[in-house]
C-alpha cells in the first residue's frame, strides 16, 4: 500500500486503542458543527485544521487556542479555513478539529521512525514548537524493555524538569514511562513507518497528548532466507584464481603475498605454466587436490563462471577480491545477483565482491592485494573501505600494534557484519574488535551479533557518513530529528558496542580493552610526577565520566612512608618528579598490596634528567603482571619515550601519548561495562 498521514481523529483512536490519555475532541464540518461540538465539549477549547497534506498547522494559521464561546468557535472556524486555503491553497481540508483546552504543564515529544538498517526506532525527549531547536531527544531501537525506556527519560538534558527543579513540584515520571512503554508497543504492532505525539503534556498528576502525526506503512520487504552461522574454515590450502606474473596485476600481489603462507597454494591461470616459482593450473578443477579457500581476481563479467567451478570443486570459502559489481551500477547489481546465485547453489560462502580480502596473521595468510603484511596481535578489524584497511594497517605497523585478522567486507553480497563480527571474534587470539562501518544492511542480525559476542570480546566502531545531509525528509517532528548519526548511536549503545570519533580513537580503546579488558569497576586512581597533569587528569577524570576516589586513609599513611613530605596527599597523586623510577616502584607495591579498594591506574610521567624511561617502563610491566586490574600508561614525551613504550608495546600495555585520549578510551570502556552490567539493550530483547 502507499504511504498516507492519518488524520488527527484517526491518531487519537490509535493512542486510546493503547491507552494513553487525549482530549474530548469531536471533527466539526462547518462553522454551526464547530459552535455545537465546543459546547458539548465545555470551554475553552482548541481548534486546528484536519489535513494530511499540512505538517506545521501553526504556521499555517490552522491553530487557535483559548476559544471562550460559541461565538468565538464560529469565527475560528471560518479564519482557520481562511488562513490554510491562503498558505496552501491545493491542501485537502477534511473539517475543524474542536478539543478540550488543556491546562498548561511541560511539553515532551514522544516519537518513531522506521530507520532502513535497524527498524524501528522510539524517540523521547524535550517537546513544543521549539523540539527542533532544542534538540534535547535520545533514541533506542525497538525492542526496549522498561529499563532501557527508564534510561532515556533519565538521559535527556530536561530531565530535572521531570524530577524537580528549584520550587517547581516533580511530575508524573511512572505515568511518563508507561505511556513510553505503550507508544513502543502500538508502533511495534501497528502498520505506522513513523509517528510523534508533539506535545505531550506531563503534570506532577497524569499527562496527555495533545497533538499527534502517524504515517502508514509501506509494506516490508521480505527478509533474505536464514543461512547458518559463519565461522572462517581452517585454511590450509588456497587456490589464487587470475594469478598473474605481472607486477601491475592484483593476481600478482594477492599470489606475493600468499608465498608466506605455510599451507599450499594454487595459482590459476590458463596461459600460465608456471607464476613467481609456483605450479599454475588451467583451472581449479585441475588442481586435483582439496581447497579450503578462493581468491578471485578476474575480470568481473567471467566470476559466476570461475565460481561455478568452485563449486564443482567442492570449494566452501571465496574471496572475490574483482571489482565491477552492484557500486558500478544497474548491470553490475544484476552480475552480483547471479553471483550470489551460484554461490548458494553450491554452498559457497562469499566475502565481497569488490574487497580488498582477508588477513590473518596468525596463520601467515595475506589474501589481499596490499602492501603491507601486519604483525600479529589481538585486535580484529572489519573494514568496509579497503582503503582504510591499507592505511591502518600501515600505521599500526609503524606503532606496533598488531591484528588477529583483518577483513574487507566489500559489497558483503552474501557475508556482511553480522556474519562477519562473530567470525573474527572467534579467530584464536582476538580481545577486542574494531569496525568501519558506512552502511548496515541487516541492522537486526547485527545488533543481534554484537550483543552476543560483546560480553567476551569488546566491539567498538567508527561509523561514517553521519553528516546532516544523513536527515530524512521531515514527514513529522521525529523525521527531521532522526539523523543516521542519532540512530547509529542509539543503536550503537544498545547492543553495548562502543562508538568512537576516529580510527585513531578507536584503535586506542581497542588496544586498552584487547590488553586490559573491561574495568572491574570505575575507582579510578592517577601516578603522576608533573603537577600540571595530575591537574589536567582531574579536568579530564570528570569530562569523560572516571572516578577520580579520595584516597582512603591506610594507603595515604602507607604512601606518606615513601614518598616525599610535600606530595599532595590527594588522588590524583602528584608524587614529584624528582624520585626516578624507584619512587613510582615503591608506589606501585602500595597499590598492589592494596589493590580492593581501586580498579583503574593511570600512570602519567613526562621527560626528566631524574627519570629513565626505560626502568619505569619495566616497573609498569611489573605493576600490571601484579594485579587483575585495568593499569593505564601515559608516557608523555617523544623520542625520549620510545624505547619504553617499546617495552610496553612488547608486553600488550598500551601508552597514551596524550593524557585526554587516555581517560576518553577510560570513559568509554566504563559507560560500556556499566551499559552491560544494567542489562540495557541485552535482556528483555
Amino acid at each position: 500500500m502507499m504511504s498516507r498521514r492519518l488524520s488527527e481523529a484517526e491518531g487519537y483512536a490509535l493512542l486510546e486503542k493503547y491507552g494513553i490519555r487525549v482530549p474530548k475532541y469531536k471533527i466539526a464540518g462547518d462553522r454551526g458543527e464547530a459552535g455545537q461540538i465546543a459546547t458539548e465539549i465545555g470551554f475553552p477549547v482548541v481548534m486546528k485544521i484536519v489535513s494530511t497534506d499540512i505538517i506545521h498547522k501553526s504556521d499555517a494559521g490552522g491553530v487557535r487556542t483559548g476559544i471562550a464561546d460559541i461565538r468565538e468557535a464560529e469565527e475560528a472556524y471560518d479564519a482557520i479555513v481562511a488562513s490554510v486555503r491562503s498558505a496552501h491553497p491545493g491542501a485537502a481540508v477534511e473539517g475543524v478539529i474542536v478539543e478540550e483546552h488543556l491546562p498548561p504543564g511541560r511539553e515532551f515529544i514522544v516519537g518513531g521512525t522506521t530507520d532502513p538498517a535497524f527498524g524501528r526506532v522510539l524517540a523521547f525527549g524535550s517537546g513544543g514548537v521549539l523540539v527542533e531547536l532544542l534538540d534535547d531527544t535520545i533514541f533506542t531501537v525497538l525492542p526496549a524493555d522498561e529499563e532501557e525506556i527508564r534510561g532515556m527519560v533519565r538521559r535527556i538534558r530536561g530531565y530535572p524538569l521531570i524530577r524537580g527543579y528549584r520550587n517547581l513540584p516533580p511530575l508524573d515520571e511512572e505515568a511518563l514511562i508507561q505511556t513510553l512503554r505503550a507508544a513502543a508497543a502500538l508502533f511495534e504492532n501497528e502498520e505506522i513507518s513513523e509517528f510523534d505525539i508533539n506535545p505531550l503534556i506531563l503534570y506532577p498528576d497524569g499527562l496527555c497528548a495533545v497533538d499527534a502525526r502517524f504515517v502508514a506503512a509501506r509494506p516490508q520487504q521480505p527478509r533474505p532466507p536464514e543461512r547458518p552461522p559463519f565461522r572462517f574454515p581452517e585454511i590450509t590450502s588456497v587456490a589464487v584464481i587470475g594469478a598473474s606474473a605481472d607486477p601491475t596485476k592484483v593476481g600478482y600481489s594477492v599470489l606475493r603475498n600468499l608465498l608466506s603462507f605455510n599451507g599450499a597454494v594454487y595459482p590459476v591461470n590458463p596461459k600460465r605454466g608456471r607464476i613467481l616459482g609456483l605450479q599454475a593450473y588451467p583451472s581449479v578443477l585441475s588442481i586435483g587436490s582439496a581447497i579450503d579457500c578462493a581468491v578471485i581476481a578476474v575480470p568481473a563479467p567471467i566470476v559466476p563462471a570461475v565460481l561455478e567451478e568452485c563449486g564443482r570443486a567442492g570449494i566452501g570459502f571465496a574471496v572475490i577480491v574483482s571489482a565491477g559489481f552492484r557500486e558500478s551500477g544497474a548491470d553490475g547489481e544484476k552480475l552480483e545477483a547471479e553471483v550470489l546465485e551460484v554461490a548458494h547453489r553450491h554452498g559457497i560462502r562469499i566475502l565481497g565482491p569488490n574487497c580488498l580480502g582477508i588477513m590473518l596473521p596468525g596463520h601467515r595468510i595475506n589474501a589481499t592485494f596490499d602492501t603491507i603484511t601486519p604483525l600479529k596481535g589481538h585486535i580484529g578489524f572489519l573494514s568496509q573501505s579497503g582503503a582504510v584497511i591499507t592505511t591502518a594497517v600501515d600505521w599500526a605497523a609503524g606503532t606496533g600494534i598488531g591484528f588477529s585478522a583483518v577483513v574487507s567486507v566489500g559489497n558483503s553480497s552474501d557475508l556482511g557484519f553480522a556474519d562477519l563480527l562473530p567470525a573474527v571474534a572467534d579467530v584464536p587470539g582476538t580481545r577486542a574488535v574494531i569496525l568501519y562501518i558506512e552502511e548496515i544492511r541487516d541492522g537486526e542480525r547485527f545488533l543481534a551479533a554484537a550483543r552476543e559476542i560483546g560480553w567476551r570480546v569488546p566491539v567498538i566502531a567508527v561509523k561514517s557518513g553521519v553528516s546532516e545531509r544523513g536527515k530524512q525528509a521531515a514527514a513529522s517532528h521525529t523525521g527531521s530529528l532522526a539523523g543516521s548519526a542519532a540512530i547509529y548511536a542509539a543503536a550503537f549503545e544498545g547492543a553495548g558496542i562502543i562508538g568512537a570519533g576516529s580510527m585513531e580513537e578507536a584503535f586506542q580503546i581497542g588496544e586498552l580493552l584487547a590488553s586490559e579488558g573491561y574495568p572491574a569497576g570505575e575507582r579510578a586512581v592517577v601516578v603522576s610526577g608533573a603537577g600540571g597533569y595530575a591537574v589536567l587528569a582531574s579536568d579530564y577524570a570528570e569530562k569523560y565520566g572516571v572516578s577520580l576516589i579520595p584516597l582512603p586513609e591506610g594507603m595515604r599513611a602507607d604512601l606518606d612512608l615513601v614518598l616525599p613530605p610535600i606530595w599532595n596527599h590527594a588522588n590524583p597523586m602528584d608524587i614529584i618528579g624528582d624520585g626516578g623510577a624507584g619512587r613510582y616502584a615503591r608506589v606501585f607495591d602500595i597499590l598492589i598490596d592494596r589493590q580492593d579498594e581501586w580498579d583503574v591506574a593511570f600512570v602519567v610521567t613526562v621527560p626528566s634528567a631524574l627519570l629513565n624511561p626505560v626502568e619505569l617502563a619495566h616497573e609498569i610491566v611489573r605493576f600490571s603482571g601484579k594485579t587483575g586490574k585495568m593499569i593505564v600508561s601515559c608516557m608523555l614525551g617523544g623520542e625520549s619515550m620510545a624505547a619504553a613504550v617499546k617495552i610496553l608495546k612488547a608486553r600488550a600495555i598500551p601508552n597514551f601519548p596524550e593524557i585526554e585520549d587516555a581517560f576518553r578510551a577510560v570513559g568509554h570502556a566504563l559507560a560500556a561495562k556499566e551499559h552491560r552490567h544494567s542489562g540495557a539493550g541485552d535482556e528483555g530483547r
